[in-house]
C-alpha cells in the first residue's frame, strides 16, 4: 500500500513540474514575441480628418 501511495504522489509531482513548465514556456515564448515584432507597425485609428472605422498604420514606413 505504501508503494502505490509512493508512486502516485511521485506522479503527482512530475504533473505539476510538467505543468509549471509549460507555464514557464509559454510565458517565455510571449516575452520572445513582444520584444522580436514591430510594435511600431501597431494599426492605428484614422485621426479626426479620417472617415469613420478607417484604420492606418502607427508609423507611415510600414
Amino acid at each position: 500500500m505504501a508503494v502505490r501511495a509512493a508512486k502516485r504522489q511521485f506522479a503527482v509531482w512530475i504533473l505539476v513540474a510538467v505543468g509549471i513548465a509549460i507555464v514557464l514556456l509559454a510565458n517565455a515564448h510571449l516575452v520572445y514575441v513582444a520584444v522580436s515584432t514591430h510594435p511600431d507597425c501597431m494599426i492605428m485609428a484614422m485621426p479626426s480628418g479620417g472617415t469613420d472605422g478607417s484604420y492606418r498604420p502607427a508609423v507611415p514606413g510600414c
